[in-house]
């Protein structure tokens, strides 16, 4: 869907209407879609049987989560070259509530704040605002690749900044954490008593060859917190099981811990039956992770084929995720071009400002849609720039 907030140096658009009744006329060409199960994943049928588990019947309250639970996911660090101690993890009902979490755990409400980067995904703005914590933004700066602006970092850092929001890949620009910049956050978290928050929901789809780990997140000298989930690990948004692995000192991270079981024993907001299945739907969710890496690296490679030339269009960069940004000739607003694709052409993209670009133009769109859906619509696309 379209963001309803527009910048104030826009003038505001009517996008989120002209979608509602092109939508109403027929079908779209959605090159915004992010949800798996409607795009032709195939799914192992039996992949939710655990579910129904007898286990599930009988309830025992687990803060942290259950140990099994918290046993698989760590297991998941291990196919990533890393290792992680279950006592480290704590099983949370999304991602959105692992950081509520750390919200409620490392932030005081009405003055407390946390750096967020922009270009990024807005669900920072609801998130943060919901908790009461200030949000400050900082850059990532592309040039031939996307890395942290720490002079913009540091002139929004504040004695009352408690966290560093990170996510990498990144949605929308696709870049990962690099250890030069992986090194440079944890070195000022640490001198300023902040913590950083990694979000890695995309880790799973490398577009290349898998990403490095930065060396400088392994036994790191401030708190760590990574956070993932089945939304994405598994292509399953709708069983909701997500997980905040903790890592640092041991001091640091055995008060977190501790804070953060009785902060989850307020809510126990992760079902037994979700927590019962983790390990199996994790191993079986091989199967769909590798379909959906498939289809997001033969879209970006359909799309890079394609868009660009004399028109002056050009795909950016990108490293890993289920996102992909086209940078266009600013001949023309982002409103504009949007609005001409949906209502010329039914293709439905998202401009760069819904993420915060900090200047036109950009369209952003999603390599997760039905490989003859995505041809369709990034043919049209082209045609459109070229007419343009």
């Amino acid at each position: 869907m379209f963001s309803t907030r527009v910048p104030d140096d826009r003038r505001p658009n009517d996008l989120a209407v002209a979608l509602a009744r092109a939508r109403a006329r027929g079908p779209l060409l959605d090159l915004t879609v992010s949800n798996p199960t409607r795009v032709g994943i195939q799914y192992p049928p039996d992949l939710l049987a655990a579910l129904a588990a007898p286990a599930a019947l009988t309830y025992q309250p687990a803060p942290l989560g259950m140990r099994d639970a918290r046993e698989a996911v760590a297991a998941t660090f291990v196919r990533r070259g890393l290792r992680m101690d279950p006592d480290r993890i704590v099983l949370t009902a999304s991602t959105s509530e692992g950081y509520s979490l750390l919200f409620k755990l490392l932030c005081e409400p009405g003055r407390s704040n946390v750096l967020t980067p922009v270009p990024s995904y807005p669900l920072f703005d609801h998130l943060t605002r919901l908790d009461g914590v200030d949000q400050r933004r900082y850059a990532l700066e592309y040039h031939g690749i996307w890395a942290v602006d720490f002079e913009c970092m540091d002139a929004a850092w504040s004695g009352d900044t408690r966290a560093v929001l990170a996510v990498s890949p990144n949605n929308p620009t696709g870049s990962v954490l690099r250890e030069s910049d992986a090194a440079e956050l944890v070195a000022r978290c640490a001198s300023r008593h902040a913590a950083l928050i990694v979000d890695e929901v995309f880790c799973d789809y490398p577009l290349g060859a898998p990403n490095p780990e930065p060396a400088a997140l392994n036994a790191p000298s401030c708190l760590v917190c990574r956070l993932g989930g089945l939304s994405k690990t598994v292509g399953l948004p709708q069983v909701k099981l997500g997980w905040i692995a903790l890592d640092g000192p041991d001091a640091l991270v055995a008060e977190a811990i501790d804070r953060l079981e009785l902060i989850a024993d307020t809510y126990l907001s992760v079902s037994t039956p979700v927590q019962i299945a983790a390990a199996s739907l994790l191993d079986q969710g091989g199967q769909v992770r590798s379909q959906i890496l498939t289809r997001l690296r033969a879209n970006d490679a359909m799309l890079r084929d394609v868009v660009g030339g004399a028109n002056g269009a050009a795909v950016l960069p990108a490293e890993g995720g289920w996102s992909a940004v086209i940078r266009v000739p600013a001949t023309r607003s982002e409103a504009s071009l949007v609005l001409d694709l949906l209502e010329r052409d039914g293709v439905v993209v998202h401009p760069g400002y819904f993420f915060d670009f900090p200047h036109e133009a950009f369209l952003v769109v999603s390599l997760l849609p039905d490989p003859d859906v995505f041809a369709r619509a990034v043919r049209l696309l082209q045609d459109r720039l070229d007419a343009a």
